[in-house]
């Protein structure tokens, strides 16, 4: 086990919060609103590193623009804040650069699934071994309360004040369809099992895909006359259905409706990395040197 680690777990004071070695606490306070469901994404992202007991040196974290796009700025990981939909092809070079890192993005469903929805499918579609988490609030929270790819029909946003009319992605199926072999999905209020997937999916391969729903406790829920933050997440919570292995086909999310939670996808295949290193092995035998033990790639 690293030094790091182990400092993280003795070097506690007893006043301070569980999580606060894995946070950069000198820019503290945030910025999320308060009920904001990113927080405690966050938390159990947190937990899940310390109960996995994984080395923080070889984790890194990117993310894109937007409220979950803080992330990464907060975490005391070595981090990469990216451009607005860029934080993919960003994990990418990284994991390829540094194959023996744990690349972690974490960001929005405007940042990954909007602005960056090309390349989600592609990051699915090659296998990249790159854990992806996505917060979905719904709505382009940020930059003014915009209608965003997870909007549901009949939400309103700033740009749709009379309410959605497009038809949302259902992500956790746009991720199991492009060949993802790990997906999931909770809310930010299924604490003990968002902690419990996280920590299951920093232990596989391949492009692990996991869906949080954090309804936008600002705009949205004022745009949409829901209440208060609490009362949409516990609508939320309470309205979740918990089914694993079920058909994410039918996983859509209506407009205060039915949330299909779990684990739905998990399943072992090679990732592009291992796809790679198979094919130069057998067109180019012994001329192919994959890497140095440090990381980073020989050319001979």
């Amino acid at each position: 086990m690293s030094t790091v680690v182990e400092d993280l777990h003795t070097d506690v004071d007893a006043n301070e919060h569980p999580i606060a070695p894995f946070l950069r606490m000198d820019r503290m306070p945030h910025i999320w609103c308060p009920t904001c469901g990113i927080g405690t994404v966050v938390k159990c992202f947190a937990s899940a590193l310390e109960q996995t007991r994984v080395d923080l040196d070889k984790v890194s974290i990117v993310s894109g623009i937007g409220c979950t796009g803080r992330v990464a700025g907060y975490m005391k990981l070595d981090a990469f804040h990216a451009t607005h939909g860029r934080a993919i092809p960003f994990a990418t070079g990284l994991k390829l650069g540094r194959p023996e890192l744990l690349v972690t993005v974490f960001s929005g469903d405007g940042d990954l699934s909007g602005i960056g929805g090309n390349h989600l499918i592609h990051a699915a579609r090659r296998n990249l071994d790159i854990l992806c988490v996505l917060v979905n609030n719904f709505i382009y929270g940020m930059t003014g309360g915009q209608n965003a790819p997870t909007t549901p029909v009949g939400a309103r946003s700033s740009t749709m004040p009379f309410g959605n009319f497009e038809h949302p992605f259902n992500l956790v199926h746009l991720a199991a369809s492009c060949g993802a072999p790990y997906v999931a999905r909770w809310t930010s209020l299924h604490i003990r099992r968002l902690t419990k997937t996280f920590a299951e999916a920093l232990n596989r391969k391949g492009f692990r895909f996991i869906e949080v729903i954090a309804p936008c406790s600002t705009l949205y829920a004022r745009l949409n006359k829901l209440g208060s933050g609490l009362d949409l997440m516990r609508f939320y919570h309470d309205n979740a259905e918990i089914r694993h292995g079920a058909d994410t086909r039918d996983a859509a999310i209506d407009f205060q409706g039915r949330i299909l939670c779990g684990k739905f996808v998990d399943v072992e295949k090679p990732t592009f990395t291992d796809l790679m290193h198979e094919h130069y092995e057998k067109t180019l035998g012994d001329r192919y040197v994959p890497m140095k033990p440090e990381g980073g790639w020989i050319h001979e």
